[in-house]
């Protein structure tokens, strides 16, 4: 890769792990599932009334929204909500990479390499190790339900691979059509409409300038910026000499919230995340899959 595109990769890096303190600092004045459904409302509305749908299957386009949109997005900003730090929620989030090689071993039928079969034990095993050290220091709740949107990224992930687009940037903006209303009908039911209410009223005055400019960071500038940016990359290079650079991720998000949120990192939740980055460059840079089994 030239020296411009690398940047480049390691710019969206940079803007995915800042994201997670842009989503602590939106989660002050909002509540996580209005958060998210905002989130995806700000790129839904200007996607159907300017871009074209990409040509794929509806069926894809609303699993990829589901699973990438509700499941991830309301189960992290849930779970950091509920007291996940935004550095380690970075980390906990990688666990999509061996979640996705996972279901597509059972939904797909593609079978791990050994080398890819190692990194998913790694990173499960290191994922113990963090969650055992929550579950010592902290409650354990916030890390499983940062577990579970990793999973909903990996139940995207599959969606997106079974669309088969050559428009991937158009496929992502028709998937943030699909999150709004489901996220906003949770909402309704979980948060209640005078929570609601409050937040939106909020947002208008002083104390909610940071949180909306958190909430904008996070629509425009590391979804449509870094996604349009991390899918040009790709249209470029192969996809395994680009994906690897999303491991800088963590690397980011845990330096980031720990210069300007003050996060302390207890030494066996480091221990436990060095096993999962070990396990996810496994994950990345190990050949995908053999072949699958004949019928």
């Amino acid at each position: 890769m030239p020296i411009r595109h690398v940047l480049l990769a390691i710019a969206v890096a940079a803007l995915w792990g800042v994201n997670f303190i842009a989503i602590d600092l939106s989660l002050a004045a909002y509540p996580p599932l209005l958060l998210a459904a905002l989130r995806f409302g700000l790129i839904a509305i200007p996607t159907l009334l300017f871009v074209r749908p990409p040509r794929v299957r509806r069926r894809w386009v609303i699993g990829y929204g589901l699973g990438f949109g509700v499941l991830q997005f309301g189960f992290l900003y849930w779970g950091m909500a509920a007291g996940m730090p935004a550095g380690l929620a970075s980390l906990v989030l990688q666990s999509s990479a061996p979640f996705t090689v996972l279901l597509g071993a059972v939904l797909l039928r593609e079978r791990p390499t050994p080398a890819r079969a190692i990194g998913i034990v790694a990173a499960l095993f290191g994922l113990l190790v963090v969650g055992w050290q929550r579950a010592e220091h902290a409650a354990l709740l916030p890390f499983l339900l940062t577990l579970a949107a990793g999973l909903g990224w990996a139940i995207g992930n599959v969606c997106n691979r079974q669309a088969r687009t050559t428009e991937p940037f158009r496929l992502m903006l028709w998937m943030t059509v699909v999150p709004p209303l489901p996220l906003l009908a949770l909402s309704a039911v979980l948060e209640g409409p005078e929570r609601i209410g409050a937040a939106l009223r909020g947002a208008i005055g002083p104390e909610g300038l940071w949180p909306t400019l958190g909430l904008l960071f996070t629509a425009i500038v590391a979804t449509i910026g870094g996604s349009g940016i991390w899918t040009w990359l790709l249209s470029r290079h192969p996809a395994g000499l680009v994906a690897p650079f999303s491991l800088l991720v963590p690397v980011f998000g845990m330096t980031s919230a720990w210069l300007l949120l003050d996060e302390r990192v207890q030494p066996g939740e480091l221990a436990g995340g060095a096993l999962v980055v070990a396990g996810v460059v496994l994950v990345a840079v190990a050949p995908a899959s053999r072949s699958r089994r004949r019928r």
